[in-house]
């Protein structure tokens, strides 16, 4: 039978995203704006046979996650900012122990509990840097609910196929935003499941890379027994603080995800490629920034937009590409400091007509405000 479009909620639609990915297993603790993700995952869950479970915190949910996920399931948790915070640790545990895993974060302003109902985009630092250390996941932003899915799935995808953590950073607006979608019927768009070990039991080795760059990862239960610590730890997963390994260790973190940038790097381009004024975006703010674009076309200004889909690895080719055949660009962002923005001049250089618009209050940014920035 074929699928019918339903009005859902960005929130709404992760859960449905995940569900369509195969995930099986979610830990979380509510927390605004995401309680919704929770809700649906305690609601339908059980009905694929899989595992809902309320945690005491957000410490606690992720760390339930990566044990989830170590035994064989595709596992996801959401969150807020604060929570976000609070996941840091763990969540340099799955990097180092390259635990695949999908965290949604959806932002909210802050600092601290800050305006807990209000729209911020002021955790992008904090989803490539929060942990410590050298290290690296994968971070994408969805614009819209069907985003909101398609980005979820992809999420599952990258997080299965690089063994790697990935994280959605969501915004209140997109997840509390309601559009008509449509799921996809079964098969229509593509999962990715982790590879797993095939040779004898005895020799396996977990953080192994074979050819393609990937270790294999085993189950918790199976004939692979395997050895994981939070250590620096060499191909077998035990404890090896020898220099040689230790660089070694560090750099096939950041290799896998190089190796593969092409395509873990997704943007989309509206009217970019002769653009004399280009708009920078992602998230919520495409959405005023498209807007924005199409007044500025109908005034005669030859605008356009770059919606950066994935934020880290940061899309320096794409920026570059388009950035340097404009004359201006204008980055909109609802945050104080211009955490996009700063990458964007990195790669484009001082010398770029860079213009920031920054909103921190907890309203949206606005086509008009965006407009401004262009006079």
């Amino acid at each position: 039978m074929p699928q019918q479009p339903r009005l859902l909620q960005g929130n709404q639609a992760i859960v449905e995203g995940a569900l369509y990915a195969g995930a099986r297993f979610y830990a979380g603790y509510p927390i605004t704006p995401s309680s919704e993700i929770a809700e649906e995952c305690a609601r339908l869950l059980p009905r694929v046979g899989g595992v809902y479970l309320q945690m005491e915190d957000e410490i606690a949910s992720i760390a339930a996650v990566i044990g989830a996920s170590l035994a064989g399931a595709k596992a996801f948790t959401a969150t807020s900012g604060p929570g976000f915070s609070l996941m840091q640790e763990n969540l340099g545990l799955a990097v180092m122990g390259e635990v695949p895993c999908v965290i949604i974060n959806v932002q909210r302003s802050g600092p601290s509990t800050g305006l807990a109902t209000k729209p911020a985009q002021a955790d992008v630092m904090q989803l490539r840097w929060g942990r410590h250390g050298d290290q690296c996941l994968i971070a994408l932003s969805p614009a819209s609910v069907k985003e909101c899915f398609y980005l979820t799935v992809t999420a599952f995808n990258f997080a299965e196929k690089y063994r790697v953590p990935v994280v959605i950073g969501a915004d209140e607006i997109v997840a509390h935003m309601r559009e008509n979608f449509t799921v996809p019927a079964p098969g229509e768009v593509e999962v990715i499941e982790r590879k797993k070990p095939t040779g004898p039991p005895e020799n396996y080795l977990p953080f192994a890379p074979e050819e393609d760059g990937i270790a294999p990862l085993a189950a918790y239960g199976s004939p692979y027994i395997f050895h994981l610590t939070s250590s620096m730890h060499g191909p077998d997963g035990y404890s090896n603080n020898d220099p040689a390994n230790a660089a070694w260790r560090v750099a096939q973190l950041h290799r896998k995800i190089e190796r593969y940038r092409d395509e873990i790097v997704l943007t989309q381009s509206f009217e970019a490629e002769e653009a004399e004024v280009l708009i920078i975006t992602f998230g919520a703010t495409t959405r005023a920034a498209r807007a924005a674009a199409k007044q500025a076309r109908a005034r005669g200004i030859k605008a356009g937009v770059l919606q950066l889909v994935t934020l880290w690895p940061f899309p320096d080719k794409e920026v570059a590409a388009l950035g340097e055949r404009a004359n201006t660009v204008i980055v909109p962002e609802m945050n104080y400091a211009g955490q996009v923005a700063g990458e964007v001049q990195r790669v484009l250089g001082p010398a770029k007509d860079l213009r920031r618009v920054n909103k921190y209050n907890g309203e949206v940014l606005t086509p008009a405000e965006i407009l401004q920035a262009m006079a």
